[in-house]
């Protein structure tokens, strides 16, 4: 199954960062070009449990059935995580984000391999709220 562009676009850039740190920054980056959820978004339904951090996930059903998803988090790296999130399963039918192993793609970019175990539980949590949104929808089809 072939991949959002703005996903690819973030693997082939993270190809050319061997340094940690590096991508540590592009994480950074892509996190702060996520717009922000409006204060009203922020609620409990939408916070992700599981996360030491603050998160937010909104999903949201486009008539051609693809869901959109938007999302923010009160630290750093973990935006940016959710902005990787987002390349992957954004603009995509319910069924793909189902196949698609978000997790699997993290280590395939080695991008879980220096988060702390908090963190990459805090991303399991971010996959599994996507994805059982994606399975919520379809069945409601």
């Amino acid at each position: 199954m072939t991949k959002p562009h703005a996903f690819d676009a973030i693997a082939e850039n993270l190809t050319f960062l061997e340094d940690w740190e590096d991508r540590y920054r592009y994480l950074i980056e892509l996190g702060q070009a996520l717009p922000p959820l409006a204060s009203g978004e922020k609620t409990e339904a939408a916070r992700i449990h599981g996360c030491v951090s603050q998160v937010w996930l909104v999903t949201e059903p486009k008539p051609d059935g693809t869901l959109t998803y938007r999302g923010e988090s009160d630290a750093m790296i973990v935006r940016g995580l959710v902005a990787v999130l987002i390349a992957l399963y954004s603009g995509r039918s319910a069924d793909a984000v189902a196949q698609t192993d978000a997790i699997a793609e993290f280590d395939r970019l080695h991008l879980r391999e220096h988060l702390t175990a908090q963190r990459s539980n805090g991303l399991v949590a971010m996959v599994n709220r996507m994805r059982g949104d994606a399975a919520a929808l379809a069945s409601l089809r």
